[in-house]
């Protein structure tokens, strides 16, 4: 909470706080400056004043970083609240018309939403909203609480977290089965007599190389946690940060990849790929959306997040590459694999 006697309370100027935020979201005098329409100077002189009304120094330099104080890091979420409470009671009635907006929202997320709702919705806000734009940005798993925070996106589309703060929102949209993919005719695959839609022996799938979806270049994935639970491991070759580079990879080569059933169907004809089903039990990650609480009522947060559940929503569907799906092969840690049922 900040502390301000009653006396100097009628001569604290409120615009500080808005500088204040805009600091402990940016860390950084010249963005912060950005943020709120300041120069740098301007945001020093604010500081200084803030510093002087609060009996604190609020932020110390290390390096090129402004870090603040332990006392400065309480400040945060309450401040954000009270300042997003005042733009609420001051924002007017409670109404958004897309057709009339002129908005900017921020989605974080892989780029199978590339391929899987841009498009769409480019087409949708074209006719229903032209004044709003829309920015995909890059997923770092590990880092979307931060960047709902600090304010930076909007919203983020990820599979369901285990655990996430007290201060977001869940919304669950579709559940996505891992296909394998390999480039169409592949001699190994073709070798094995196997057709599109069937099940890669366990075998010929460690076998082979594997390309791998990591934004963080990890060597591991569920995949690999699927294969271990029956003793076995994959040889993985290569690591890409996006989706469409693994397929294209895959389409050039004689390595093959696990990618998101919807995707993998979705590219196999212009990308000339095959699909097939992995012999192993993979769990079916549920994805959905998050966002910060305090964005739950606000009509045009409310409005952005209806539309993508339209889009995303029918893509929860069972994913039958070729037919009708077998039950996986367990595997066998021996050698063979085991024939499906």
């Amino acid at each position: 909470m900040i502390i301000i006697d009653a006396m100097n309370f009628a001569a604290f100027d409120l615009n500080l706080l808005r500088v204040l935020d805009a600091l402990l979201a940016e860390g950084s005098t010249v963005r912060a400056g950005a943020r709120v329409g300041l120069s740098q100077p301007a945001v020093s002189a604010a500081l200084g004043r803030l510093r002087h009304a609060l009996n604190d120094p609020l932020f110390i330099r290390q390096g090129q970083k402004m870090v603040p104080t332990d006392y400065a890091r309480t400040l945060a979420q309450p401040l954000r609240d009270t300042l997003d409470d005042l733009a609420a009671l001051l924002s007017g009635p409670q109404h958004f018309d897309p057709a009339q907006a002129n908005e900017t929202f921020r989605i974080s997320g892989s780029d199978f939403f590339a391929e899987m709702l841009m498009p769409q919705l480019a087409e949708r806000l074209s006719r229903i909203a032209p004044g709003v734009r829309m920015q995909l940005v890059d997923l770092v798993p590990d880092n979307y609480v931060q960047s709902l925070e600090n304010r930076k996106v909007d919203l983020a589309l990820i599979p369901r977290p285990e655990d996430w703060p007290s201060w977001v929102e869940w919304q669950p949209l579709f559940r996505s089965d891992f296909a394998v993919i390999a480039r169409s005719g592949h001699p190994r695959l073709a070798g094995a007599g196997l057709s599109p839609g069937g099940t890669v022996p366990m075998d010929l799938f460690c076998d082979l190389g594997h390309i791998l979806f990591s934004p963080e270049g990890k060597l591991n994935a569920m995949g690999d946690a699927a294969l271990a639970a029956v003793g076995r491991k994959r040889r993985v070759v290569m690591t890409m940060p996006v989706f469409f580079g693994v397929a294209r990879a895959v389409a050039e080569s004689d390595h093959i990849a696990l990618l998101p059933g919807q995707l993998a169907l979705k590219l196999a004809r212009p990308l000339g790929l095959d699909v097939f089903w992995p012999p192993m039990v993979v769990p079916t990650p549920l994805i959905g959306m998050v966002w910060q609480k305090r964005l739950t009522s606000a009509p045009a947060h409310r409005w952005m997040r209806g539309e993508i559940a339209a889009l995303l929503e029918p893509l929860d569907y069972a994913i039958a590459p070729g037919g009708p799906r077998p039950a996986p092969v367990q595997g066998n840690p021996q050698g063979g694999p085991q024939e499906a049922t």
